[in-house]
């Protein structure tokens, strides 16, 4: 299990802040390792690799943000402003897409939960194509010369949106649709990827709460009560491997965002589409 962990994190330290879908990297790996990615345990396994990753965010980006958003009390008040607007249309579309899927889509399912769809090889594979497309048109729009253009009200609340509508379906990677929302909104390159990835760090805390409360709750219901570090241990480990990988893949990202190389992600996440497409007709 210990060589399963570290492969784990491995793969999702290299995707997950590239704008290829880590979600749907592990969970193709997991399904190949004979691992079941929507139980408990694989989930929280999951979002503490993206915790691995968030602290990589923190480290990579911290000397941009120090100039974004903490350089003055305006700034930050500014930053946060739009960071909360856009967290907030995160949920309420989020919450919305999960509302709809767990009591309509899932309704034949007793108790139900999103994480239900998490393995599902057809969705993945569509979320990739279409987070495809969307990343290569915003890579091919802005062949066109770039305009520098501050963040306002109306473009976080669509970025936030954008976000929220990732959130359940793994494959429809975070990165790749903020940060190509953020283009196709006119903003400049690396205002993009800075409040992307800012967005996420506020965002994964409430992510790894939900799915420590999941695991609780499973290990309820089969009479283990209570939480212990052998619940955690695999997870803290897998961590610290993807925080290692993460900052070596945003060193990547930037380079090829600055190259204007973006739509290239796009390809790639068609072509992974179509992987997945195939693993699923092979029985996987």
């Amino acid at each position: 299990m210990l060589l399963k962990i570290l492969l784990l994190a491995a793969v999702q330290g290299a995707a997950e802040l590239l704008p290829v879908s880590s979600s749907a990297h592990v969970i193709i790996a997991e399904k190949l390792m004979g691992l079941n990615p929507t139980s408990p345990s694989m989930t929280l396994l999951l979002v503490m690799l993206h915790t691995g990753t968030m602290f990589a965010v923190i480290i990579y980006f911290w000397k941009s943000w120090k100039r974004s958003f903490f350089s003055s009390r305006e700034r930050f008040v500014e930053a946060a402003k739009y960071i909360i607007i856009a967290t907030f249309f995160t949920g309420v579309v989020g919450l919305a897409l999960k509302y709809f899927i767990e009591k309509y889509m899932l309704r034949s399912i007793p108790h139900a939960q999103i994480e239900l769809i998490f393995g599902n090889m057809t969705l993945i594979s569509v979320s990739l194509a279409a987070v495809g497309v969307m990343i290569i048109i915003a890579g091919l729009a802005k062949k066109k010369p770039w305009k520098i253009k501050n963040l306002n009200m109306r473009e976080s609340s669509i970025i936030g949106a954008v976000q929220g509508l990732c959130l359940p379906f793994r494959g429809f990677s975070r990165s790749g649709a903020t940060i190509s929302a953020g283009l196709l909104l006119n903003m400049a390159k690396d205002k993009s990827e800075e409040f992307s990835f800012a967005l996420a760090v506020v965002l994964t805390p409430p992510v790894v709460a939900r799915e420590v409360w999941r695991l609780w709750k499973a290990r309820e219901m089969t009479s283990q009560a209570g939480i212990n570090f052998t619940m955690f241990y695999p997870s803290l480990l897998g961590m610290v491997f993807s925080f290692i990988s993460g900052l070596l893949a945003l060193a990547w990202l930037s380079n090829w965002l600055e190259k204007g190389k973006w739509q290239v992600f796009g390809f790639y996440c068609i072509f992974a589409s179509a992987v997945v497409f195939t693993l699923h007709r092979m029985g996987y």
